[in-house]
């Protein structure tokens, strides 16, 4: 059993980082309910469709519950099954790349959502009867989010082979 006090200041920026994407996250919640502001999404599609629904609801939803729960849900867990089980995390070097890979990827698939509904949205009303320019744009967007995506899926890949790997080095219980 290993007696020796175990240093947790790295998954501080864990929580630091849930906290930051719950306040962005209420910030966008407020504004989207301003007059003018709902007034916009709805006119170019949200909640349902259209350039719209990527700011609301999947950009709003994605800040809180990716960058808010999921993120703090990791640094909690990297902080509980060792004490729980008894046991060190498999690997720390892994734990920094959960948060930075998971961390990068929830940044970047907010904020693409966010820009190609802006321009999207934007294309879309200076051109109503214009597909193409909505088009022109969105043709970006499949690459774009599935770059970031990739980014964060990695990061919680590499989650999950760390716990993975603590769990299976515990002794069954008896």
């Amino acid at each position: 059993m290993n007696t020796q006090p175990i240093d947790n200041r790295h998954l501080l920026k864990f929580i630091a980082t849930s906290a930051f994407c719950f306040f962005v996250g209420t910030v966008h919640g407020v504004l989207q309910v301003i007059h003018p502001i709902r007034a916009w999404l709805d006119s170019i599609g949200s909640p349902y469709g259209g350039p719209g629904h990527m700011i609301d609801p999947l950009a709003h939803a994605h800040i809180n519950v990716v960058g808010g729960v999921v993120i703090f849900i990791m640094g909690v867990s990297y902080y509980v099954i060792p004490k729980i089980a008894n046991i060190s995390i498999y690997s720390k070097k892994l734990i920094n790349h959960t948060y930075w890979w998971t961390t990068i990827g929830i940044a970047g698939f907010y904020t693409t959502l966010l820009t190609f509904g802006i321009l999207e949205g934007r294309a879309m009303l200076s051109n109503p009867n214009n597909d193409d320019a909505v088009q022109a744009i969105h043709q970006y967007y499949g690459p774009t989010i599935s770059t970031v995506a990739t980014i964060m899926g990695i990061g919680f890949w590499v989650y999950f082979a760390n716990i993975y790997l603590t769990i299976r080095k515990s002794k069954p219980i008896e």
